[in-house]
């Protein structure tokens, strides 16, 4: 049997939470809803969901508090799309870099709304052939840090893990494949969104920043991506490779 996608749309509108429900169903996908934090924390611990909706503006922990939440726990690997009433850009630059996926501000088309699921569902699944992982995995070592390719763990020194988005993964793995050589912004977008590089453009620039982030790079004086101005970007430190074992 084909797998359905299961969506899983938290929003404190109910009339929201409805009509989104009912037109994605209506689609082909499959649907669960969550009215707040506690109700979708509850429903994660008990069903697997392959992506999740999330409004900022909900009372008690708003939609930008549960995207970090879920980021560093063990349900870090869902796709977040988020939902904004709010034109002021910070909310939108916030939630990209606490780890969504993509966002969207209300009102919005349903129409839209679907085809930024799909897209952002294909960008998770899909690594462009030079990041595809070999059946061995590799351990990633450069710097102070180490990439897991199996587990997709930021390891840093003391083997404390590092939570990464599907983004910032497939921004890392294309740094960490292509060292030393100045990558521009076109490049980065298509070698980290494949097909989809020109639907819903999000800004690289803001994507490196949150890998920075993580990697405690000095935005002023980085150590592991080097800005080249004018040209983009460059992985300015060696990278050594061990085969892991099955």
């Amino acid at each position: 049997m084909d797998h359905v996608d299961h969506i899983l749309v938290v929003d404190d509108d109910r009339e929201i939470r409805e009509l989104v429900s009912g037109y994605l169903q209506k689609n082909g996908l499959r649907t669960s809803i969550a009215a707040d934090g506690r109700q979708m924390r509850s429903f994660l611990d008990a069903n697997a969901v392959d992506l999740i909706v999330l409004d900022v503006m909900m009372p008690g922990d708003d939609g930008l508090v549960l995207c970090r939440e879920l980021r560093s726990g063990r349900h870090k690997a869902i796709p977040i799309l988020m939902l904004t009433a709010r034109t002021d850009e910070m909310d939108r630059i916030l939630g990209l870099e606490m780890g969504a996926d993509d966002y969207l501000a209300k009102p919005f088309a349903a129409r839209e709304l679907l085809a930024r699921i799909k897209a952002v569902l294909r960008r998770t699944r899909m690594l462009p052939p030079n990041l595809q992982i070999s059946e061995a995995g590799q351990l990633l070592t450069f710097g102070d840090w180490r990439l897991d390719t199996v587990a997709r763990h930021l390891l840093d020194r003391e083997g404390t893990a590092i939570a990464l988005s599907g983004a910032e993964y497939r921004l890392l793995r294309v740094f960490i494949d292509h060292p030393q050589r100045v990558l521009n912004r076109d490049q980065l977008l298509s070698l980290t969104q494949g097909r989809d590089a020109d639907l819903f453009d999000r800004s690289i620039d803001l994507l490196v920043s949150r890998l920075r982030q993580r990697l405690g790079d000095d935005a002023r004086e980085p150590t592991y991506i080097k800005t080249v101005r004018s040209e983009g970007y460059v992985f300015s430190v060696p990278v050594e490779i061990t085969e892991l074992r099955q």
